[in-house]
């Protein structure tokens, strides 16, 4: 059989080096840069990707340390299979050149992307690419390669998302930040996540579906944030849910004991993904001249066609890049 293209080999745009922007993100586990000892134990955990942070996980008297705490972790820490992140300050700050800089002139080969916070438009994006530009050439390191995360937490950066998903072919992921979001537009609850009081429907729906779109159009992944009620699982798993019927890739990770709930929940169930590759493997045949050339074909009491093939191209791609495992096996039909 001919090998299907999936989100997971999904050829790169011109200026990605190479990199896997569509790589596996259902779980995105937060690490404070500050503490070494959730530094290492972050190492062992089956999060598929980790962000060791420098913003609000780091005390401001503690930012400085951190930077080379992290350092140190990348180069000597053992990240196999995990997408390895440093989430900087945003541009507002005074901490972001500094944290881009020792950051990345001391770990850029162990650093997969820079996650930029707080991003309201797209020229901030553009100042992160530039200066990781410079500092790659300065360094000799391959350009393009290390990638960047938005992350959407202000009315201003939700209505200027599709600028900036569109503003760097090294965006790999844009992200919805509902703590700071939900102090931006004065939304009337203290829970993170959860929905205001008083309101009869999905308050975050239209938040969602915008940085979905803007990620879609462009290629990228679309990733939820956190859910700060750590000891709720099923409040945790309520709220990943519903990202996930929407199409999300991931949700961020605050406690190990999230990790196992969004690697599942972000994963195809076992049916759908057996379904999907069968989706492809008969319209594999049916398509050749094999098969006849036919440009649709039933499998089972279903008929597919184009539009099915590509439907499973997205529950097919997940499931692999999870590491799934097929169940069931295509057989031709009989003529």
């Amino acid at each position: 059989m001919t090998a299907h293209p999936s989100a997971a080999t999904t050829p790169l745009p011109s200026g990605s080096a190479g990199r896997d922007r569509l790589r596996p993100r259902r779980s995105c586990l937060a690490v404070p840069g500050s503490n070494p000892r959730f530094l290492e134990k972050a190492q062992g955990l089956p999060a598929d990707q980790v962000f060791l942070d420098l913003e609000d996980a780091c005390a401001p008297l503690a930012k400085e340390g951190a930077r080379h705490l992290i350092v140190d972790a990348l180069n000597n820490g053992d990240w196999s299979g995990k997408t390895r992140v440093v989430r900087v300050n945003d541009w507002t700050t005074h901490w972001t050149y500094r944290d881009v800089i020792t950051v990345v002139e001391g770990a850029g080969p162990n650093l997969d992307c820079i996650m930029l916070p707080k991003v309201q438009d797209a020229e901030q994006v553009k100042a992160l690419d530039l200066l990781l530009t410079q500092i790659e050439k300065t360094m000799g390191f391959e350009v393009g390669r290390i990638g960047i995360e938005a992350q959407i937490e202000n009315a201003k950066g939700l209505i200027n998302v599709d600028a900036i998903a569109e503003a760097s072919p090294r965006l790999e992921t844009i992200i919805f930040g509902p703590a700071d979001f939900m102090a931006s537009i004065n939304m009337k609850s203290l829970v993170v996540g959860e929905q205001p009081p008083g309101y009869g429907a999905d308050a975050y729906h239209y938040i969602l579906m915008r940085i979905l779109m803007a990620a879609r159009a462009n290629d990228l992944q679309a990733i939820d944030g956190p859910y700060l009620q750590i000891r709720n699982q099923e409040g945790y798993r309520e709220v990943a849910r519903r990202s996930a019927a929407l199409g999300f890739d991931g949700k961020w990770v605050l406690h190990p004991d999230q990790v196992a709930a969004a690697n599942e929940i972000y994963s195809p169930a076992q049916e759908d993904y057996d379904h999907a590759e069968l989706i492809l493997d008969a319209y594999d045949y049916c398509t050749s001249a094999a098969g006849g050339a036919k440009g649709s074909a039933m499998l089972g009491d279903e008929m597919i066609d184009e539009a099915s093939r590509k439907m499973a191209l997205v529950i097919a791609g997940k499931g692999r890049a999870a590491g799934m495992q097929r169940t069931t096996k295509f057989e031709i039909p009989e003529s």
